[in-house]
């Protein structure tokens, strides 16, 4: 079975379900028919929609020369005809998947039979558009050294503005059916090159080197540009066409990946195929890898509060869990002290269990404060005190055996937690009136842990803490994940985000609690924050918002400060801090120390609003 990526080994069930669906031409029914007389050329295999008119037929000596072999992972080599068609939409290059290394070489003139099929990475749910390709070939050398194919020129003036073209409404939305309009659409620009030698210019990175060999540049410099480097993903209509993922194909042990962070340029050339993976769709894989040049970005450091100021903090840590590296924990510590300016409180997300993901009943995390809480000391910073509520095991999703939770951690000498019945996983805090004020019936207490919104999920954790004799409730969270969404290059256009459905309703439920908050006590002091999970402009964050009990504080930062995590080369919020309306004066950072960097201590920036109750 072809992998369309070192990583899709755990994926590779998924390409059965593909087979199963017709889609990807497997079947010996499919392969049925014999082939055209006439010379078929790779313009015709790849044809002029993203689905081949040739998808479950043999072809018999299609020619081409080599523009690339990939000897590891999907193992297979790019062909391109080097007599292109006139037309635009009809790429001349495509794969041929070997599974086993392959003997050609670049600049072989190659003839290949062989069976036409469409796979999609990550399999038919992953909404992937599929990869034409051709599979169980049977190669023949022509002859070797040949010249390429000049490499198409991606830049600024050849990516439309526009992202996609919208499904076709009897196709549940589906654009595979749709003739392919490369001047308009930039999908379908990737597409009319599926398969073909590309290269690109100098292009600033705007997603850094992953673990697994892989960044992100934008061909459009200009194109929603952040503040620091990145491009913002500032609405669901602003997909920032000119993003681009890099691999190489050269094998790492041959060949180290350069280390790249955001902000820096990939300068030269760069040029290989341009192929498409379930973890970004469409990659340039070089052949011929531009040089990093390293620009000057560095993490931020937030200015301290002031002394009549409460600093609030979340930041998720990952799966922090005791069996982590002590480099961990002193790191994380190290950016609470020094780049958050040890916050008064400072909810966490993702604090595991005591034995981490090792799935044995264990829920308490006590080793795990205890680690971290004395790393942040160690770093000069606060003896901060924790709050929190263990979770049933099992019951609130990530990783199997770990029961991560929100926790609370506070300086008690600068704000005292107010204790009411600390509650358990499944008692529910509610909201009472105390001598004319708003309190929590427990505290620290979740909110509604029955509701269905959060099975297999965090529920929110509220407390009450006291900072110069205002009374400020806290609500942690932590939304259900974005698992199961189509990515921005599915075929289906607009994609499918079928996890928000959840989220709408954890939103519901928080914006609900906070009501009943502020209907005992108007003026209240209420924060809600956390890993939401969602964009600012979601109908989650509207949600959180709604009826006014809430205010999203970040966006009171500039459009181009606006995010705390980077994926696939969008700076995009993800975590987020709001306040209710008698917070009517504050100051919000999003203080970036991890997102865009290659080293990352946890994948998320840390949030932090300072206020005066």
């Amino acid at each position: 079975m072809r992998s369309s990526h070192p990583r899709s080994a755990a994926v590779a069930a998924l390409v059965a379900t593909a087979l199963a669906t017709g889609l990807l031409a497997g079947s010996a029914d499919a392969a049925e028919g014999a082939a055209s007389a006439d010379p078929i050329r790779i313009h015709d295999i790849q044809g002029a929609t993203r689905i081949s008119p040739l998808n479950g037929k043999q072809v018999i000596d299609v020619e081409g020369i080599v523009t690339g072999v990939r000897t590891y992972g999907s193992r297979g080599f790019w062909i391109q005809d080097p007599d292109a068609d006139d037309n635009a939409a009809t790429s001349e290059g495509v794969f041929v998947f070997t599974s086993s290394v392959p003997t050609v070489a670049v600049g072989d003139a190659v003839k290949v039979s062989g069976l036409v099929g469409e796979y999609i990475p990550g399999g038919v749910s992953s909404g992937n558009q599929s990869v034409t390709q051709i599979s169980k070939p049977a190669v023949t050398v022509v002859s070797s050294g040949n010249a390429l194919p000049a490499a198409t020129a991606v830049n600024e003036y050849s990516v439309p503005a526009e992202y996609a073209p919208a499904g076709d409404p009897a196709a549940a939305g589906s654009i595979n059916g749709l003739t392919l309009d490369p001047a308009r659409y930039a999908l379908d620009y990737y597409e009319s090159l599926e398969g073909m030698n590309v290269q690109i210019g100098t292009s600033r990175v705007v997603g850094a080197t992953d673990p697994y060999a892989e960044l992100w540049v934008t061909v459009k410099g200009w194109e929603n540009q952040a503040k620091r480097g990145g491009t913002i993903y500032g609405s669901y209509e602003s997909q920032n066409t000119g993003r681009l993922q890099i691999q190489q194909l050269a094998p790492l042990a041959q060949q180290p990946f350069p280390v790249a962070n955001v902000g820096d340029k990939l300068t030269g050339t760069t040029e290989g195929p341009l192929d498409f993976n379930q973890f970004g769709g469409y990659t340039l894989v070089a052949r011929t890898l531009g040089t990093v040049k390293a620009g000057t970005l560095a993490p931020e450091k937030t200015k301290p509060q002031a002394a009549n100021e409460l600093a609030v903090a979340t930041y998720n840590v990952e799966n922090l869990d005791p069996t982590d590296p002590q480099e961990k924990f002193d790191n994380l510590a190290k950016a609470v002290v020094e780049n958050l300016a040890s916050p008064d409180i400072v909810a966490l997300e993702e604090i595991q269990d005591d034995n981490g993901a090792k799935n044995d009943g264990t829920v308490s995390a006590e080793q795990t404060l205890t680690k971290f809480t004395a790393a942040i000391a160690a770093a000069g910073g606060p003896a901060y005190q924790w709050r929190t509520v263990n979770p049933e095991d099992k019951k609130d999703g990530g990783e199997p055996g770990g029961n991560i939770r929100q926790v609370f951690l506070f300086n008690p000498a600068r704000v005292s937690f107010t204790e009411r019945a600390p509650g358990d996983a499944v008692t529910a805090t509610g909201v009472v009136k105390e001598n004319g004020k708003a309190a929590l019936t427990h505290s620290p207490g979740r909110i509604d842990p029955a509701n269905p919104a959060w099975a297999d999920s965090r529920k929110p954790l509220a407390g009450e803490f006291v900072f110069r004799g205002k009374t400020v409730f806290v609500i942690a969270n932590h939304f259900g994940s974005k698992g199961g969404d189509e990515g921005l290059v599915s075929h289906h256009q607009p994609p499918v985000r079928s996890s928000e459905a959840k989220r709408l309703l954890q939103a519901q439920a928080v914006n609900g609690f906070v009501k009943d908050i502020l209907a005992t006590e108007k003026n209240a002091n209420v924060i809600a924050l956390g890993d939401i999970n969602d964009f600012e402009f979601s109908a989650t964050a509207n949600a959180l918002a709604d009826g006014g009990a809430l205010y999203p504080a970040i966006k009171s930062l500039p459009k181009a400060e606006r995010y705390s995590y980077v994926y696939q080369g969008n700076a995009q919020v993800l975590d987020q801090i709001l306040t209710s309306p008698a917070i009517k004066s504050f100051t919000y950072d999003s203080v970036h120390v991890n997102a865009e960097f290659a080293a990352q201590n946890s994948d998320h920036d840390p949030q932090v609003l300072r206020f005066r109750p």
